[in-house]
């Protein structure tokens, strides 16, 4: 399907511009909640690399493979989410500062 390889390059994309961000930010508490943003990205990534193996192959060992990226990358997404809205009051105390 054409809409999730988009959406595939998009959260890849998404993944190194926070990466470099990340990398470059002097703030541990922003380099952190920035980190959780690509722990998102990277998550939706695979999640979505599952879903077009779903669609594109027909066997059973590809269904198997892509039921399990699409639940370590919906749980990674998870998990980054959960991290981003811990980070987020941090960063805003921060960037008041």
């Amino acid at each position: 399907m054409p809409v999730l390889v988009i959406l595939i390059v998009f959260a890849l994309s998404f993944y190194a511009f926070y990466k470099v961000k990340a990398y470059r930010s002097t703030k541990p508490i922003v380099k952190q909640w920035i980190s959780a943003k690509s722990s998102i990205a990277l998550g939706l990534f695979v999640a979505l690399y599952g879903l077009n193996q779903l669609f594109l192959f027909r066997s059973s060992l590809s269904f198997i493979i892509g039921i399990i990226f699409v639940i370590v990358g919906f749980s990674s997404s998870w998990a980054g989410f959960r991290a981003y809205k811990q980070y987020l009051p941090d960063v805003i105390k921060e960037e008041q500062k």
